[in-house]
């Protein structure tokens, strides 16, 4: 008995632990986690994104809407090169790193906020850390050896996503973060991102939605990109990609309200003041379920 006793405590004494330190490190940002729900605005320097392909195809524009995405209030920037839209054509890696070396190059010094650089290609991943990015973001998950290495020998936030099977989701996360902790990664550095319209039905990815607690691993943090896809128009009458922010912003609030703790957006400034009401919603629920309701 006694034994079972010490070990009770030592496992509350490690819970304990782990809430006090709860956060995502991204090299030299430490995102808190559990008061505050975060907002990472998308960056594609692409011809061909499903919803905003060409508008930021262009060293200027892309170093403009960069910063603009700071200054409305991102709390990560999410640079891209490589459109994952149903259908989309693969460029190699020095086709990719060619039309953003020279957004990362000119951003230098400027940002105050955690970049990432959204590849599955670990020669781009590499360059984009040598230029300052602090998160690598890998719709494949890292399944892939030379991205673990350029992984292991930085200290950037990663962002596992399931390209997969919803039903896959948590024993593909199991997976990769026994992979990343055998490369003796930080799990403070991991985040979980489900991986909304990749691999999904409609009811899976609303069921992500609905339910994002359920998918978290090891007290990760978890991403929800669901701005502007197929399960936002298929819910409301499929409008243009442009008209599909008030749902957005639906779906994003519910899966924050559900666990949450990133949104990846398009539409920045609106995202950021649903994200702060959306902070004193579960604020109000904690303080009625601690029966201390203040005003």
């Amino acid at each position: 008995m006694k034994g079972e006793n010490r070990i009770e405590k030592e496992e509350i004494e490690e819970i304990k632990i782990t809430k006090q330190n709860n956060f995502f490190k991204c090299g030299k940002y430490n995102l808190e986690l559990g008061q505050r729900k975060y907002v990472m605005g998308i960056l594609n320097v692409t011809p061909d994104s499903f919803s905003d392909g060409g508008m930021w195809f262009n060293t200027d524009l892309a170093v403009k809407r960069a910063l603009e995405i700071q200054e409305q209030g991102a709390d990560i920037l999410d640079i891209g090169a490589q459109s994952t839209r149903p259908g989309y054509i693969k460029i190699s890696h020095q086709d990719e790193w060619e039309r953003i070396e020279y957004v990362f190059k000119r951003l230098s010094g400027k940002m105050k906020i955690p970049v990432s650089i959204d590849t599955f290609y670990p020669e781009v991943a590499q360059k984009a850390l040598d230029l300052g990015a602090d998160i690598i973001n890998d719709v494949t998950g890292f399944n892939n050896k030379e991205m673990l290495d350029v992984a292991s020998q930085s200290d950037c936030g990663l962002i596992i996503m399931n390209p997969g099977q919803m039903k896959t989701t948590t024993e593909f996360f199991k997976q990769r973060i026994d992979a990343m902790n055998e490369k003796l990664i930080d799990l403070n550095r991991i985040c979980l991102d489900p991986g909304i319209g990749f691999g999904k039905t409609y009811m899976e990815n609303l069921f992500i939605l609905a339910n994002t607690e359920d998918f978290r691993i090891k007290d990760r943090p978890l991403l929800v990109g669901a701005s502007r896809k197929r399960v936002i128009g298929d819910s409301c009458g499929n409008p243009t990609f442009e008209d599909r922010l008030p749902g957005t912003i639906s779906a994003h609030s519910a899966s924050m309200l559900f666990g949450a703790d990133i949104v990846r957006v398009h539409d920045v400034s609106e995202a950021v003041q649903s994200a702060r009401v959306i902070e004193k919603i579960i604020k109000a629920k904690k303080s009625k379920e601690n029966h201390s309701l203040k005003n």
